[in-house]
């Protein structure tokens, strides 16, 4: 059973994964990029590493894989709201509906 759920929790992990990388490459400026990548590749590395952490009995390994979740949740938001504010300091306007765009 724990094998089934651990797979599942990596699975999902894999696709929200594979959404920011979509996302990072599909999305028109900065900030939409680092809103898609943030949300959704912090929900996947998470839930990915407590896949992992599922197939784990019990032990270190564990606890350094939730801990490495952990420290994820915490630093991929900040991360990516100093990029935003870098952006927003050094004037990149957001993009907007009137523009030219690429598709």
């Amino acid at each position: 059973m724990l094998t089934w759920l651990s797979l599942a929790l990596m699975v999902v992990g894999l696709f929200f994964t594979a959404v920011a990388a979509i996302g990072l490459i599909r999305m028109p400026d900065v900030y939409t990029r680092a809103h898609a990548t943030s949300k959704a590749d912090t929900l996947g590395t998470v839930l990915t590493l407590a896949g992992v952490a599922v197939a784990f009995q019990a032990g270190v390994p564990r606890v350094k894989l939730l801990l490495l979740a952990l420290f994820m949740l915490i630093t991929s938001p900040t991360a990516t709201h100093a990029i935003t504010r870098a952006a927003y300091d050094q004037g990149i306007e957001p993009w907007t509906a009137d523009e030219e765009g690429d598709g």
